[in-house]
């Protein structure tokens, strides 16, 4: 009786360590999951910049003019195209615009 009773409180004492070990190692596991939240918010902040920069307009056109040797329309190149509302392609409310731009120069686009 008092080995059962002996067994009963060695196996109730390991459940306890047990028990206290597991929630530290949890903790520790919280601990670096926080981390690792902390470290990935700063990235997505970092890349959304990132985004924001490499969209802006002013950089668009600046590429556009300077590597791809693009310029704007000039008059009389935009011919301004209306779709009738009655057009089955014509999604939305309204009537769609589409400009479309000619290119007077010969060249070949790439």
């Amino acid at each position: 009786m008092k080995t059962l009773a002996a067994v009963a409180v060695i196996a109730l004492l390991l459940l306890f360590v047990w028990e206290r070990v597991e929630i530290i190692r949890v903790g520790y596991q919280i601990e670096r999951l926080k981390s690792k939240k902390i470290t990935l918010q700063r990235e997505r902040d970092e890349l959304r910049v990132k985004v924001l920069t490499l969209t802006s307009p002013e950089r668009i056109a600046r590429a556009a003019s300077e590597q791809l040797a693009m310029v704007p329309p000039r008059q009389g190149q935009v011919i301004l195209v209306r779709v009738p509302p009655a057009a089955p392609a014509a999604p939305g409310p309204g009537t769609p615009e589409f400009r479309l731009a000619r290119n007077e120069s010969g060249d070949k686009l790439p």
